[in-house]
């Protein structure tokens, strides 16, 4: 019987966290019932790790669709590194290679097998209820024509429910809004699929909007003290990413452009170039970026507004996937509007992709929270200022809305929510257009309600309105506008709104939110052995450890086995191939810090802080409490005290059955060696490390 514990000790073993992200465990024993399910869940949430975990407890191989050949590598490799058996099958490979992938497939010698969906049909035929376990469909958004980036490939991945109708097909994908979510089930052919909606909110990053004019001085300013961290500049045009990777250069700083008109051995090596730390920054199109898993982007710049929300979402969603601190940037210009819709008018579905860029620029546009106006537009419906981006930390002037408001969500349920913004201004000022007078909206009772304002004025009400979450527009349908529960509140509770006045002075221009560079430091330290690391084993930096696993490192310092495996993102596999070198580093790092301070001034030890604490009567969990460190740790010190001499009773945290208990595993195990994993494992990880350590102190004195 497969159980929570199983599923979390499997996550510590080969990935090496001790908790799920929000849906993920939901997502996986979905799968491990066999259940269909399409997942939204933002870039950096953890969604890979939805189907790569299931895939080890389900009898089979999990075939894996994936859109970027280039990028399989970095993916096995990635799933390798963790202890992970795990293939990819795609047109790169010669047929020595393919077969040898097929022969595996066979033997069920992987657990993961990554295939383009060009390459599906040459893998079908190798494929059966007895062999597969599951069907993961990455960037599932590439199925829908009302998708931002529609692959036709993709459409043939509908036969895979009919074929092979008792395996689960999992749909994963960052961005989709809800006329996406419809189809690609639709397409899929999974109309039961559980459907699984994480928050788009991914609070590490700022959100900022500039005017679109010195551009290039503006940028130079943002990367004055941004040289060691990695970014993507986006640019509209191929020519545009050249002539802006020439001027960084130029100007001091490592960059190169990326765009499809390189060739393939080009292309892959500037992308080896960016995931390995080598070269920072990338000016690049929007053809760069997509399943890139390097989880230390620290900023993303927009050099021209992108098209549509999603592929703006997506883009900078591919900064601070360690969850630490990034930066996004979008400069806005109306050419660059002009610009896109001269790309859009030759599109299939014109007027649908019209209306998205229309709201991007309404984005673009807003005055009030973007963060409120980006997750509106994916329907999670909040109302909260984020404080984390440049409209929140340099508000415009507002007034009291909530009449207004009330008058717009009034016509907007009185026109039956099926009328786009342009009706709906006409019959709020009360015009007396034809089609107006064809459909009977001059004897609604909200027409000509507000008929002292502006039309563009109101037009611009009404888009704040949207931004905050009150309204919703649906393109898909004409572009009608709809009440969000947030309406209601307003409508029939005394919910109060507030609106950005439109005759404001224009706002400044926001400081440069840098902090000051890091000293040369661990973290510095630990970046230069992973990048050593990730040259011998020919394989990309974060895939040896992510920014995050590093800045665990430094903050938690691991001197034991026991410790490092502590250490976010440290799994068996890695623990084994790496601890050594690492702890070593930082071994070396505390002696030179050590001595360092030993020139300056006498520093207290930190088990002397905990020890003074002890003494005046805090317990072992107020002092790890007030010092931010593990219970272990505290324990840790005071058996280091009482070594030193100190009054300190340790049997009142030890029991003498517990210090036999550990006394007779060591003797079963005849061990001499240092480490305590053995004995930890030989009583079943039912009596704690420090409770071990504590135990063979006691015995042995």
């Amino acid at each position: 019987m497969i159980t929570t514990d199983t599923t979390t000790t499997l996550l510590k073993k080969h990935f090496g966290f001790d908790s799920f992200r929000p849906n993920q465990e939901a997502i996986i024993n979905d799968l491990l019932s066999g259940k269909d399910l399409l997942a939204i869940m933002p870039t950096g949430g953890g969604k890979s790790l939805c189907f790569q975990l299931p895939a080890l407890m389900l009898s089979g191989t999990a075939i894996v669709i994936s859109p970027l050949i280039a990028l399989m590598k970095d993916q096995v490799d990635a799933l390798h590194a963790n202890g992970i058996p795990a293939a990819f099958y795609n047109s790169s490979q010669s047929i020595d290679t393919q077969n040898e992938v097929l022969q595996n497939l066979r033997e069920q010698n992987i657990k993961l097998l990554y295939v383009a969906p060009e390459s599906l049909n040459f893998l079908l035929p190798h494929l059966n209820e007895n062999n597969v376990s599951l069907f993961a469909i990455d960037e599932a958004h590439c199925i829908s024509a009302w998708g931002h980036d529609f692959r036709p490939a993709y459409t043939q991945l509908g036969k895979l429910k009919k074929q092979f109708p008792n395996i689960p097909v999992a749909a994963f994908t960052a961005t989709a809004d809800v006329a996406t979510q419809d189809d690609i089930v639709k397409q899929l052919h999974i109309p039961k699929a559980q459907k699984h909606l994480a928050s788009f909110d991914r609070k590490n990053l700022y959100l900022e909007v500039r005017p679109g004019t010195n551009r290039l001085p503006q940028i130079l300013r943002f990367l004055r003290n941004r040289k060691e961290e990695s970014g993507i500049i986006y640019c509209l045009s191929r020519r545009s990413t050249e002539t802006l990777a020439e001027k960084l250069v130029a100007n001091g700083f490592q960059a190169q452009a990326y765009h499809a008109g390189l060739d393939t051995e080009e292309r892959s090596r500037i992308q080896e170039d960016f995931v390995n730390d080598r070269t920072p920054i990338i000016v690049a199109t929007i053809a760069f970026g997509m399943g890139i898993d390097k989880s230390n982007v620290r900023w993303v710049i927009h050099y021209n507004m992108p098209k549509n929300i999603e592929g703006y979402y997506q883009e900078i969603g591919r900064s601070g996937r360690d969850s630490l601190p990034a930066q996004t940037l979008l400069f806005y210009s109306f050419a660059d509007v002009v610009k896109l819709r001269q790309f859009i008018e030759e599109s299939p579905n014109r007027e649908f992709q019209l209306a998205k860029l229309e709201r991007m620029q309404q984005f673009a546009e807003a005055l009030s929270c973007r963060r409120v106006a980006l997750l509106n537009y994916f329907g999670e419906h909040i109302s909260e200022d984020c404080g984390n981006c440049d409209n929140c930390k340099t508000p415009p002037q507002f007034f009291d809305g909530t009449v207004l408001t009330q008058k717009v969500c009034s016509a907007v349920y009185r026109l039956s929510e099926n009328e786009p913004v342009g009706m709906l201004v006409d019959v709020l000022r009360g015009s007396k257009n034809a089609q107006l007078y064809e459909k009977g909206y001059q004897n609604i009772k909200t027409y000509g309600t507000a008929k002292d304002i502006p039309w563009l004025d109101l037009q611009q009400y009404i888009i704040q309105m949207v931004n905050q979450g009150i309204l919703e527009i649906r393109f898909h349908e004409k572009g009608r506008l709809l009440l969000t529960p947030l309406a209601k509140k307003i409508l029939f509770e005394g919910r109060k709104v507030k609106l950005a006045s439109l005759q404001t002075k224009e706002k400044p221009a926001l400081k440069e939110r840098v902090e000051k560079p890091e000293t040369f430091g661990l973290f510095e330290k630990l970046r230069q052995l992973r990048r050593e690391i990730s040259i011998e084993e020919n394989v990309a930096a974060y895939i040896v450890f992510s920014d995050a696993s590093l800045k665990d490192m430094e903050k938690l310092l691991p001197e034991t086995e026991e410790e490092f495996l502590q250490v976010s993102g440290v799994g068996e596999a890695k623990n084994e191939k790496y601890r050594k070198r690492f702890l070593e580093a930082i071994k070396a790092h505390i002696k030179s810090v050590l001595e360092e301070e030993a020139l300056k001034k006498p520093k207290i030890p930190t088990q002397q802080i905990s020890y003074e604490l002890f003494e005046k009567g805090m317990s072992v969990a107020e002092i790890a409490l007030q010092r931010n460190l593990k219970e272990d740790t505290i324990y840790g010190h005071l058996q280091k005290m009482h070594q030193a001499g100190k009054p300190i009773d340790l049997r009142a945290f030890i029991n003498q059955q517990e210090i036999a208990l550990v006394k007779k595993a060591k003797g079963e195990l005849q061990q001499d060696e240092e480490s305590l994993k053995p004995i930890f494992e030989h009583l079943k990880e039912e009596v704690p490390y420090w409770k071990i350590r504590m135990g063979l102190y006691l015995e042995g004195s």
